[in-house]
């Protein structure tokens, strides 16, 4: 079966930011708990029970945030970015928020990445 790609409005996007933030926050405090315990156990960290339920509870989180139709982009687990698919202007981007964001104010290109974000132009509201 294979999905469409869901695009978000600015608006759906700020609907579903309850359970993004939540879900997030549950990602950084599990992978935070994950390199502490990491660094104690050393260089076999990885053969860890504990840290491999931590790691399946990620996977989840991250499956979590696919289920809702946006992405997980920040793999060094620190600042908690999401990319959910929009368009703007006609052309296919992401509207992107960082976890210590309150709203959804940013937007990329799809190769762009976060260094590339730019304010969402108000005409993208009009376009449902």
């Amino acid at each position: 079966m294979t999905t469409e790609t869901k695009y978000f409005t600015r608006e759906e996007a700020r609907k579903t930011l309850p359970l993004v933030n939540k879900i997030v926050k549950d990602i950084l405090s599990t992978t935070r708990e994950m390199r502490l315990l990491a660094e104690e156990i050393g260089p076999h960290a990885e053969e860890n029970e504990d840290i491999k339920k931590m790691a399946a509870d990620v996977e989840g989180f991250l499956a979590e945030l696919e289920e809702i139709g946006c992405f997980f982009k920040d793999w060094n687990f620190t600042i908690g970015l999401v990319d959910f698919p929009a368009m703007v202007d006609g052309k296919e981007v992401y509207l992107c928020w960082k976890s210590d964001e309150e709203d959804i104010e940013y937007y990329h290109g799809m190769d762009e990445g976060f260094a590339g974000r730019k304010p969402i132009p108000d005409v993208e509201n009009d376009e449902e």
